[in-house]
């Protein structure tokens, strides 16, 4: 169901729709001055996240195997905000990549430390937001491009034989 969502989410930004989606994110009122209507895009992308949030609801029952109003507090709330802050926001594996580390941490401190583990997801939160405002998957690609050599400038550049030293 994760893997469908997110190929589905992937097409959905890539698509026309998408682009307007994210034209509205960015400005509004000039998406509006260009003829679109807002409301229609912003109703439909609310209703086609609540068909998500209900599905994983749905599917969060029986990995459990029980529910009570407990589970709906605002801890799980901030932790799933700390998910998209850890793992980077504005993108779409960000969060997913956020909760697997997210939660590996959880289970490890539970069993080793359990009485720090809500200080240690708030110092997660404010160290992210702080020293890493782009998340691990931003560090990650900060560290891939530094990595990767930079392209010719044209294919002429990039056929021509290279010189070590002197006058050609």
């Amino acid at each position: 169901t994760l893997l469908g969502f997110y190929l589905f989410s992937r097409w959905l930004v890539g698509s026309k729709y998408g682009r307007v989606l994210m034209a509205i994110r960015d400005a509004e009122t000039r998406v509006m001055f260009s003829g679109y209507s807002p409301l229609p895009y912003k109703l439909s992308i609310w209703v086609i996240s609540a068909v998500m949030c209900g599905v994983a609801g749905a599917l969060y029952v029986p990995q459990v195997g029980i529910i009570n109003p407990g589970e709906m507090s605002a801890a799980n709330s901030i932790e799933i905000a700390v998910w998209a802050a850890v793992g980077g926001r504005g993108t779409l594996i960000g969060p997913i990549v956020g909760a697997f580390l997210v939660n590996g941490a959880k289970s490890w401190l539970t069993v080793t430390a359990p009485e720090f583990w809500l200080y240690f997801l708030g110092a997660l939160f404010i160290g992210v937001t702080l020293y890493m405002p782009q998340g691990v998957v931003g560090l990650l690609r900060r560290f891939s491009l530094k990595r990767t050599p930079p392209a010719p400038a044209s294919a002429a550049e990039a056929t021509a034989p290279k010189h070590k030293g002197g006058a050609a």
